[in-house]
């Protein structure tokens, strides 16, 4: 067991920047909807002459959609470490990356009609203020993680969702009374896999919100019980993994 601490531990403390996991290729792996936010972002944006991208943390998924960006392209991000990477990444090849916390009553610092298209991926969003940046017959895209998200996981460590009324059903009706027209929704669940418990705390602690007091455990209080639970959910198959629920949704609006 101090072993499996120890390799814990230092999980626990490894680096995460961005919003980058490639760390846990092959021990982390999730399902994929049958729809591409990269692709159907991308056939948005050559089509506009302006971008606004909301929270979009470090810039990775921006960056890889580089040769698609329109003359004119925006992002926002709240978090402080994200936000300097994200302009070191972003700044020298033109784009406006402005510090801000998204919420759904944060008021954007842009003009009225100012983009053609704004693009969120997970990332909380004013739908009033989304219409209002928008310029006529503008596109908001989003795909969003549903309020119930892992909510199993969560329950393994005596964690509940935060947002559990983060659902289409709740937000349908906020972007339709904000003036868009809701031109496409698609809600699907699939699989979320760690292949091990050290992917896992890696994962939390990289994600801290979804178990809030993560940190202020001592680590074997919350793993070694949690370890056990692992090996029995993981024993029906030949290659140990544990498996959860992932949720998630995309809307597409257009001002």
């Amino acid at each position: 067991m101090n072993d499996l601490i120890t390799c814990w531990q230092q999980e626990e403390e490894r680096p995460f920047t961005g919003w980058d996991f490639s760390y846990l290729d092959g021990r982390m792996m999730e399902d994929e909807p049958p729809w591409s936010y990269p692709a159907r972002a991308k056939e948005l944006m050559v089509q506009v002459t302006s971008v606004l991208d909301m929270d979009t943390g470090g810039g990775e998924r921006l960056l890889a959609m580089h040769n698609a960006w329109p003359p004119k392209v925006v992002v926002t991000e709240g978090y402080p470490p994200n936000v300097q990477l994200a302009q070191k990444r972003l700044e020298p090849l033109g784009v406006t990356v402005v510090e801000m916390n998204s919420s759904e009553t944060q008021i954007m610092p842009f003009a009225d009609a100012e983009f053609e298209l704004v693009l969120n991926r997970h990332g909380a969003f004013n739908a009033a203020e989304v219409a209002r940046v928008l310029a006529p017959g503008g596109v908001f895209f989003t795909q969003q993680v549903h309020g119930l998200w892992a909510h199993d996981l969560l329950a393994a460590f005596g964690a509940t969702p935060q947002w559990p009324d983060a659902t289409p059903e709740r937000y349908l009706p906020m972007l339709t009374a904000a003036g868009l027209e809701i031109v496409d929704h698609e809600d699907w669940s699939g699989a979320l896999v760690f292949t091990d418990v050290g992917a896992i705390v890696y994962y939390l602690k990289a994600v801290p919100w979804l178990v809030p007091d993560f940190q202020s455990r001592p680590i074997w209080r919350i793993y070694s019980p949690y370890n056990a639970a692992w090996q029995q959910r993981a024993s029906s198959s030949s290659r140990p993994r544990s498996t959860w629920l992932r949720r998630t949704r995309q809307v597409e609006a257009i001002g």
